[in-house]
């Protein structure tokens, strides 16, 4: 199993990156938050999880192990694959979904694309001697992005699975909330308050 990868970023793409390891690209599948935190040229060490499939070996990205525990730990639940789990990471850190559970907080899960009521239901009875309490570390919101936050956030929305147009109305909605930010937005916090704006629309 690869644990962790460190290099530099060779490329930067809307859901991963490519890290050079000795010499070779290793391309990791990472939430827009993550990736928000990596510069290209830059040395970047992401904590991995390497899912094999009969015609493929992805590996996905995490900021901190803590992240990288939760991805797998979601995959234990039936009905969840490495990508729903990584949606989930990338509307909701680990202890707001540790939160979530230990609360029952239908609201929370169902915010995250492709789960809707009955599921989240499902997840709560599965998850919950799962995840565990709230550990109550702080985790960083990644580093300013300066530039293209609206390219950045709109890619990251249609990836998750909603329509060009639903991406333009949601990054709209949150234009107020990037500008107060004092024209350095940060994309984690955009990313949730637009999937609170298109739950709410639904």
């Amino acid at each position: 199993m690869i644990a962790f990868v460190s290099g530099p970023v060779a490329a930067l793409a809307p859901d991963a990156a490519v890290v050079e390891v000795g010499g070779v690209g290793m391309t990791v599948q990472c939430t827009p938050n993550t990736l928000s935190t990596l510069r290209i040229g830059q040395p970047a060490r992401l904590h991995t999880s390497l899912v094999v499939r009969e015609d493929s070996l992805t590996l996905y990205g995490f900021a901190d192990d803590d992240e990288r525990q939760v991805f797998e730990l979601l995959q234990t639940a039936s009905g969840v694959g490495p990508r729903l789990a990584q949606a989930m990471l990338a509307v909701h850190t680990p202890d707001a979904l540790r939160r979530a559970v230990t609360t029952a907080d239908e609201k929370a899960l169902t915010a995250v694309p492709g789960i809707g009521k009955k599921g989240a239901q499902k997840l709560l009875l599965e998850l919950k001697d799962r995840l565990g309490a709230p550990t109550g570390a702080a985790r960083a919101t990644g580093a300013p992005v300066n530039q293209g936050w609206r390219d950045q956030l709109h890619t990251a929305l249609v990836g998750l699975g909603y329509a060009p147009r639903e991406a333009d109305e949601a990054v709209t909605a949150v234009a107020p909330q990037a500008e107060a930010a004092g024209g350095t937005p940060q994309v984690g916090p955009l990313l949730k308050a637009a999937l609170q704006t298109l739950n709410r629309a639904r």
